[in-house]
């Protein structure tokens, strides 16, 4: 209420301005030109000629209104001119100028030539006179800027980048009452701007300045505001801010100067992910529309953290028709409000049902006839899988035996499994369990080359013969091509670690680390998401995809960068606690398994894994052996696993 009240006082506050400068530019525009003759004739009313005088006022009235009618096309009465800068003067002058212009003109047209001091004084006059209300209107408002500030305490905020963005955030400081900051110098890496001034602002120096100007100049906020430098840059900058106690923030993206939207509220948080220091890896989204556009795509796994990411980037492609199928139905609900309120048009089918479930996968595949299917349906918590194994084989394994299995008996043209570094050189049940999600891809693309997917077995399903028969599908004739696309942790999804930290954070700590060595390679959902939208578009059938995740991030240098982009020191306001390695939890994570190698492709950030070959009839036998295990609930299933995905060796914690 207290919000809108403001809002309704400002928005009467500038109507009355507009009315006041609406009436100043009617009567001084109208009086410029009097007091033009009035000085010409020694300011004497009485000695002004007759005709002069006549014509003026005959001409004024008409020539005020046209003078207004100017103004407001300008939008001369739409400017909040105490934010006005040199654009808006420029189109006033100009207009006024060119109604002097006129004005000139039509009065020696209409009336006669009058004396030349009327002509160039009026301009001058009337040119200075519908600047000063606006002068005044800005000088005002600075003035109850600065008794508010006055007032109160302000912060003493540092601007890194001395650019455009940077004078822009000055300027929204310096002229917003509500905004109690006052900005006491910039940082700026070009040498040509040490010791330059802007609006009386020192440049202080570079990068390697910032720790000693923070404290000479008593900092307390940080404001990056370098929208186009590259992420490497913007890491190193904000890995030495967050050495220091100061509140950090940052321009998001270089659309917000184009679009005019730079000023202190377009500010937000530095983040996590900023601290990673790699531009983002973006699929070619015009090859992924035409890839997905016009085709009817399923993606399992559809209310999770990237399978919701790759509803919303497949709806942007403007799919026939999008089937989000999850066993959560709330979040395929949260999903399914989110994707209709953005794409009312959008053809959209929500269901819910369990990848296990093979009879009802072959009723959804039979019903709407996906040609391209996203599956990323699983379960990924490591410790729990430790703890429940047999569910990790059931839903991951052998769920993804099945959506395979449906998708190549109905003509699926694409199927891409989202992977994980996870099922490199597996030390828990749950990479294990994707290593084997993997293999059956391959094991499903090697099949249909070889031009005998009518061997492949149909593990706790209907049996082949009742599909043949139903749809009379020739599955020796298969066309289905399966891909993985492999990456690593997260960042923001429900099994990151960076929620937990935050959680623990915001309780006062501690935070707990499971070992002070732990590494992880670590990626955005966006990123991830890209990822797998490209290796679709990207997939000739049997491949891994692999991204370059760059360097390795310590597990103990995130927590303690979370803790000081809360606003805190680490070990001092916030402790850190080592609980110790978990159940099949290695030290550091594989991107690729080295026997497997990497070929490069269009994109230079990901690379493809040349498969490991493996007997593909005796996986297949081994999966229905180890389907029963699973459902079965045998206690010896990781030994069983063992046997089968050979890279595989459970940890001993």
């Amino acid at each position: 209420m207290m919000k809108k009240a403001l809002h309704n006082i400002s928005v009467m506050l500038w109507r009355i301005e507009a009315i006041f400068l609406f009436v100043c530019d009617f009567v001084f525009s109208s009086f410029a030109y009097f007091f033009a003759l009035w000085i010409r004739f020694d300011c004497v009313y009485s000695k002004i000629t007759p005709f002069y005088l006549k014509a003026w006022y005959n001409f004024t009235i008409p020539y005020s209104l046209a003078v207004v009618l100017v103004f407001f096309l300008l939008r001369g009465y739409k400017t909040v001119w105490q934010y006005a800068g040199f654009f808006e003067y420029a189109k006033l002058i100009t207009g006024s100028i060119a109604m002097s212009a006129a004005h000139a003109v039509a009065i020696t047209v209409i009336f006669g030539r009058m004396p030349l001091s009327y002509y160039i004084l009026g301009m001058i006059f009337q040119l200075v006179l519908v600047i000063i209300p606006r002068i005044m209107a800005s000088f005002i408002h600075i003035f109850r800027v600065l008794k508010h500030k006055a007032d109160g305490e302000r912060k003493n905020v540092m601007l890194i980048g001395a650019g455009s963005a940077g004078q822009l955030i000055l300027k929204d400081i310096k002229l917003s009452s509500h905004i109690n900051e006052k900005v006491v110098c910039f940082i700026d890496d070009d040498p040509k701007m040490r010791g330059m001034y802007i609006e009386n602002i020192p440049v202080a120096g570079n990068r390697d300045t910032i720790l000693e100007n923070v404290k000479k100049y008593n900092v307390h906020k940080i404001y990056l505001t370098i929208p186009t430098a590259p992420a490497a840059d913007r890491r190193d900058i904000l890995n030495i801010c967050k050495e220091t106690d100061c509140e950090l923030k940052q321009l998001p993206a270089i659309y917000q100067i184009v679009n005019g939207q730079v000023n202190v509220a377009s500010m937000k948080s530095v983040s996590v992910e900023d601290l990673l220091g790699r531009d983002p890896i973006k699929a070619d989204m015009d090859e992924v529309f035409r890839f997905i556009n016009g085709k009817v795509v399923l993606v399992t796994g559809g209310g999770g953290s990237i399978g919701s990411e790759l509803c919303r980037q497949i709806a942007n492609c403007k799919p026939k028709r999008l089937i989000i199928f999850d066993i959560f139905e709330n979040n395929a609900y949260s999903i399914q409000l989110e994707l209709r309120d953005k794409h009312p048009e959008l053809d959209l089918v929500t269901l819910i049902g369990s990848v296990r479930d093979s009879k009802r996968l072959d009723r959804v595949f039979s019903d709407y006839k996906p040609q391209i299917v996203y599956h990323a349906a699983a379960h990924k918590h490591v410790p729990l899988m430790e703890d429940s194994p047999c569910e990790a084989i059931k839903n991951n394994a052998i769920g993804t035996y099945n959506t395979a299995y449906a998708a190549m008996s109905h003509g699926t043209e694409r199927f891409v499994l989202v992977s994980t570094d996870k099922a490199v050189n597996p030390t828990n049940i749950m990479g294990a369990s994707k290593r084997l999600c993997e293999m059956i891809i391959q094991s499903f693309d090697k099949k249909i080359k070889e031009g005998e997917a009518d061997k492949i077995p149909p593990i706790f399903t209907h049996s082949k013969k009742l599909d043949q028969d139903k749809e009379n599908i020739d599955l020796k004739n298969a066309k289905t091509e399966f891909v993985a696309v492999r990456f690593g942790n997260v960042l923001g999804s429900s099994g990151s670690v960076v929620p937990l930290f935050k959680k623990q954070i915001a309780e006062g700590g501690p935070v707990t680390v499971t070992h002070p060595d732990i590494i992880r390679y670590f990626m955005t959902i966006p990123e991830a998401v890209s990822l797998v939208m490209t290796a679709g578009t990207y997939a000739k059938g049997g491949e891994i995809f692999v991204l370059d995740m760059g360097n390795p991030v310590k597990i103990d240098t995130l927590a303690r960068n979370l803790i000081r982009l809360s606003g805190f020191t680490p070990d001092v306001d916030i402790k850190i606690e080592y609980t110790g390695l978990r159940p099949g939890e290695k030290l550091y994570e594989e991107k690729l398994m080295a026997e497997e190698g990497l070929k490069k492709t269009d994109n230079s950030l990901i690379h493809i894994g040349c498969p490991i070959p493996f007997d593909t009839d005796e996986f297949l036998i081994k999966m229905e052996y180890l389907t029963n295990a699973a459902y079965n609930n045998t206690t010896e299933i990781k030994e069983i696993v063992e046997k089968i995905v050979l890279t595989y060796h459970p940890a001993e914690n």
